[in-house]
């Protein structure tokens, strides 16, 4: 039998999600404007509610073309509050569109956000060897640090522990408990 973190076991979605993407370093910038848009969606809401409509975002944000959600109006921010497939909260639809904005002027400064995000761990996985998920924190001084400057570049819906799931979900650490399958996987990657 395959051992997985237990948070993966009672819902086929989750884990799908868990087996082929959960903590694989990611370094496409379409893919991390993915999740870190996601990441924010999911405020307040559970991560399965998220998969279950990804699709519905994926269609209603234009598979997350971050330079066509930056140019999107306020008919389009209706239009968006009016489609139940996604989560129709004004303040995060804003927010999406405000960091297709930030994010398009990162990667002016940089070259790619991706040369940005990964910064904040040296460009390389983080490999926190827990044990047990009551282990895992919500947040850290490398989320903190990343919130503080999301923040300050004008990015929404990017608080702490809102970064560290991004950071979790996007491979920047392994938190993959030590005995599920997928913690050596990562290692090998990384």
């Amino acid at each position: 039998m395959v051992k997985r973190c237990a948070w993966a076991t009672h819902d086929p979605l989750m884990t799908e999600y868990h087996d082929k993407e959960w903590g694989t370093p990611i370094h496409d910038d379409q893919l991390l404007f993915e999740f870190l848009i996601l990441e924010g969606a999911q405020a307040g809401l559970s991560w399965s509610t998220i998969l279950r409509k990804r699709e519905n975002f994926r269609k209603a944000f234009d598979s997350f073309d971050y330079s066509k959600i930056a140019k999107y109006s306020e008919q389009k921010v209706e239009e968006l509050m009016n489609n139940e497939g996604i989560i129709r909260n004004r303040l995060k639809i804003v927010a999406v569109i405000t960091n297709a904005k930030a994010f398009l002027k990162v990667q002016k400064e940089y070259g790619t956000f991706n040369k940005y995000i990964w910064n904040f761990v040296n460009n390389k996985t983080i490999d926190n060897k827990f044990k047990d998920l009551s282990d895992l924190p919500s947040k850290t001084e490398h989320s903190t640090q990343m919130s503080m400057d999301l923040k300050k570049r004008g990015f929404k819906f990017v608080g702490p522990t809102i970064c560290y799931a991004f950071m979790q979900a996007i491979g920047m650490v392994n938190d993959h408990v030590q005995d599920c399958f997928r913690y050596k996987v990562i290692n090998n990657i990384t």
